[in-house]
């Protein structure tokens, strides 16, 4: 099984450039990515790869869970030529 993640912050970066929390966190929005791909219900995903517990606060699961979603979404459209312009 995967290991989820124990320092997921309560909202994902929201700059118009890559953070170091992005990098840090970068296996988290491919997996959220793969998830939502594979039509995941939330919960389940929230509980896998974040490592929340959405049965014992379900607002603030899916408040953490939308803010990476969206930050994923973000790098798949536009944060990923950050990456590519990064020198290795």
């Amino acid at each position: 099984m995967p290991q989820t993640v124990t320092d997921i912050a309560e909202k994902a970066p929201t700059e118009a450039t890559i953070t170091d929390y992005d990098r840090a966190h970068y296996s988290v929005y491919l997996r959220l990515i793969d998830a939502a791909n594979a039509k995941a219900p939330w919960p389940e995903v929230a509980r896998i790869v974040l490592g929340l517990d959405p049965d014992n606060d379900a607002d603030r699961a899916k408040s953490i869970y939308d803010s990476h979603f969206a930050r994923a979404r973000w790098m798949v459209e536009n944060g990923f030529r950050d990456l590519l312009r990064e020198k290795p």
